[in-house]
């Protein structure tokens, strides 16, 4: 799918995103989707003050959990759409446009203490997710940590055997769902440390930092 067709579907989707994951918690592929995002700010261990950057912000799910906890928050997104939905719902955060796969724009300010993401990189090839996670290394401070909670399976193996039971021969191949040890090896060869959560059948949660060097 070209990236303007792709914009135009979460342009439209806009206005009942935050009700088709409400209507699909619990089902394949959103399963465990709100205890996922609540864990993810567990694990992402803030604070008032700190500085978060959202990529791929949506309509502010996972950010407005960390506006509760008195962060200054940033999110990132590709729709119009969906950031008009943010900026009604969450008015303190900075918002801005940006293709995830291309050059960042300046507005985006670092240094940010934690950088997260919910349900978006499986948008992306491998190769595109890594591209991000080592771009997004170079926006934190020192001890910042990337947490992405996302549709994942432990394994290439489970998640192969998930995608058959449930989609078949009708499997598109339009998505690149995440297995953790695929993407903890690419990560590695890549100059990234990464640790990975089961939290659902079909979700749950890596943390990412740049190794020392």
């Amino acid at each position: 799918m070209q990236s303007s067709d792709r914009i135009q579907l979460f342009d439209a989707w806009a206005q009942r995103y935050d009700a088709s994951l409400a209507a699909n918690d619990g089902d394949f592929p959103f399963d465990g989707y709100e205890r996922i995002l609540d864990e993810a700010v567990v694990l992402a261990g803030v604070g008032p003050g700190m500085r978060i950057l959202d990529l791929g912000i949506g309509t502010g799910n996972l950010a407005r959990r960390f506006v509760q906890q008195g962060c200054e928050v940033w999110g990132v997104d590709f729709s119009a759409e969906m950031l008009a939905k943010t900026r009604v719902k969450l008015p303190q955060v900075h918002l801005i446009q940006a293709d995830l796969l291309a050059d960042w724009p300046a507005d985006i300010q670092p240094p940010f203490d934690r950088i997260v993401s919910a349900y978006v990189l499986h948008e992306f090839t491998l190769e595109g997710k890594i591209a991000v996670l080592r771009r997004a290394t170079h926006y934190l401070v020192p001890d910042g940590a990337i947490l992405i909670a996302d549709i994942a399976f432990p394994s290439v193996a489970i998640r192969e055997a998930v995608i058959q039971q449930v989609y078949g021969a009708s499997w598109d191949e339009d998505e690149w769902y995440w297995a953790a040890d695929e993407a903890i090896a690419a990560c590695d060869a890549a100059g990234l440390h990464a640790t990975y959560r089961q939290l659902s059948r079909c979700g749950g949660i890596f943390i990412f930092q740049a190794k020392d060097e």
